[in-house]
């Protein structure tokens, strides 16, 4: 009887299709992060200048001034806008931050639901995908 082992080139191919994988989640994920900080810098400019694109809701339970919801959310998109730069470098404090950012993301975006609430669904769904792609990443490994 004889095994059959993979030869040290497929072993390479397989490496290298990998390796090509987790750079295409890095890149979505810094883009999609990119994106959800800048469209949330924008929504904090509006809830600062007390935009009437917001709705008031009178009895909820997380009720917070629209002013302080827009520093919130300003805060959250410089960061993520950052962190996002950090992606686009590989790094891998980027990558832990970015998980982080992207859950502060989801629990700003939860809490501020009545105010905004279809583009409140819209960024926790960007959110969960920037989470997804960066926790799915593998560090890279030596070829075997």
């Amino acid at each position: 009887m004889t095994a059959t082992h993979p030869t040290h080139a497929s072993s390479a191919k397989r490496h290298t299709a990998k390796q090509h994988w987790a750079e295409g989640l890095m890149v979505f994920a810094a883009v999609t992060l990119m994106l959800a900080g800048v469209l949330d810098i924008f929504r904090g400019i509006m809830g600062i200048a007390e935009d009437d694109v917001f709705v008031s809701t009178p009895n909820y339970v997380f009720a917070f001034d629209l002013t302080g919801w827009g520093w919130i959310h300003l805060a959250l998109g410089v960061v993520a806008v950052i962190v996002s730069l950090g992606l686009f470098q590989s790094a891998t404090w980027a990558r832990v931050a970015g998980v982080a950012i992207a859950g502060l993301i989801v629990i700003a975006n939860f809490l501020s639901l009545p105010y905004y609430p279809v583009w409140s669904v819209v960024m926790i769904a960007f959110s969960g995908f920037i989470i997804w792609a960066l926790c799915v990443v593998k560090p890279d490994r030596p070829a075997d």
